[in-house]
Order: structure tokens, then C-alpha cells, then sequence
């Protein structure tokens, strides 16, 4: 019972429900991602280009935005970045919606990653960048909260298994309305226990639901 639990062998001890039509994608996992198991929680790469500049009509400030890349979960067009105080801004994605908040000198990690370094001139509220995403293919890799290239973000959960060690490999998995055990989902090593709590939030936000039990 154990080993079931930690490493399922079945995709239905880790999807108890999804719709067929809708739920499921096939992803490429990169060389050098390791052995991935049935339960494995996963990351999107997106292979997308993430461009930003100072909005139009320039900024008051003269600091600099840097590592831009976008996750999994980013969606084409162009997100905004909107200082509301000197050191303290907000990112809207291209529907307007407010995604995230940051600092300068902080790093941000959502739908997209990038760090806004502070100038010898303060930023002022209103200041900001725009940041156009075009997005390009997808592939998946273990969890792995400290990353930056979209990995960090709980997206999907492998129902199926490959040997992705030396070679690219592709494997089944759930990716929106459905509901997985939670206790068994596969983390890589290394990833804590409330690294895990925040996965499963991600999760359910990319609307896969984690319930607890078999």
C-alpha cells in the first residue's frame, strides 16, 4: 500500500475524474527531465518570447526590468506592469486582470518571471512596462518551485510514465477539469511541504481539484 501511495502504477489511483474530451494533453518532456512516474506533478515550459519595454510615453523612473520569461500559464498578448508606489507594483494580465504583486529588487514568479531593478530616479505611481508574450509550443518537467522557466508552477499531473533521462519523451496528462489524489501525487525531490501546499493551490487554479483519499 505504500508504494502505491508514493509511487502509483495506474492512472486511476491519481485521476478520479476528468472530462475525456477536454482534460487531457500529450506533453513532451525534455532530455535530461529524469524517469517521470504516473502521478507526477508537473510544470509547463512554454517556448514563448516575452518582450518588455517601458510603457508608451516613458516612465519617471529609470530602472530596469530583467529575466523575463513566461510560464505555463501565461496567455498571448501583452500584460502590464503598474507601479502603485515607488517600490511596489502590479501585473495585469492581457484581459486586465490583476495576476500579481511585486517589489523592486524581488523576483517575480507567476504567469511570468522577471526582476525590476530600481535607477538613481524613483519610480513614481502610474510608471510600468508592457510586456508582449507570443506564445510557442509547450513541454513539461518536474515541479520544481525554485526554477524560472515556468516549471515552478504546478500545471498538470502525468498519467501516464517515461524515461525522459537521456532522450525527450512524451507522456499523458490531465491539465484542467479534473479532479487527482492527492496523496498520490509525485513530487521530485527536494520539495518541502508547504512547496507542496502551494502546488496544490496552482493546481486547482489551472482547474485540477486535489481531494484527499483513494
Amino acid at each position: 500500500m505504500t508504494l502505491r501511495a508514493t509511487e502509483p502504477k495506474r492512472p486511476s489511483d491519481v485521476l478520479k475524474r476528468h472530462d475525456p474530451d477536454y482534460s487531457i494533453e500529450e506533453r513532451t518532456i525534455p532530455s535530461g527531465a529524469g524517469v517521470i512516474a504516473i502521478g507526477q506533478v508537473l510544470g509547463v515550459v512554454r517556448a514563448a518570447t516575452a518582450t518588455a519595454a517601458a510603457k508608451t510615453g516613458g516612465n519617471t523612473g529609470n530602472g530596469t526590468i530583467s529575466a523575463v520569461t513566461a510560464s505555463g500559464r501565461a496567455k498571448a498578448g501583452t500584460y502590464a506592469v503598474r507601479f502603485t508606489a515607488a517600490t511596489a507594483f502590479d501585473l495585469a494580465n492581457p484581459d486586465g486582470d490583476v495576476v500579481a504583486s511585486g517589489a523592486t529588487g524581488v523576483a517575480v514568479a507567476d504567469d511570468l518571471g522577471f526582476t525590476i531593478t530600481a535607477g538613481g530616479t524613483p519610480f513614481v505611481a502610474g510608471d510600468g512596462f508592457d510586456i508582449a508574450v507570443v506564445p510557442g509550443g509547450k513541454t513539461a518537467k518536474p515541479f520544481a518551485p525554485t526554477a524560472t522557466d515556468g516549471s515552478q508552477i504546478a500545471a498538470e499531473v502525468a498519467i501516464g510514465s517515461c524515461d525522459a533521462t537521456s532522450a525527450a519523451a512524451k507522456v499523458v496528462t490531465v491539465a484542467r477539469q479534473a479532479v487527482v489524489v492527492r496523496n498520490a501525487l509525485v513530487f521530485a525531490g527536494g520539495v518541502t511541504a508547504n512547496q507542496k501546499a502551494m502546488a496544490y493551490e496552482q493546481l486547482e487554479a489551472a482547474g485540477i481539484l486535489t481531494a484527499q483519499g483513494a
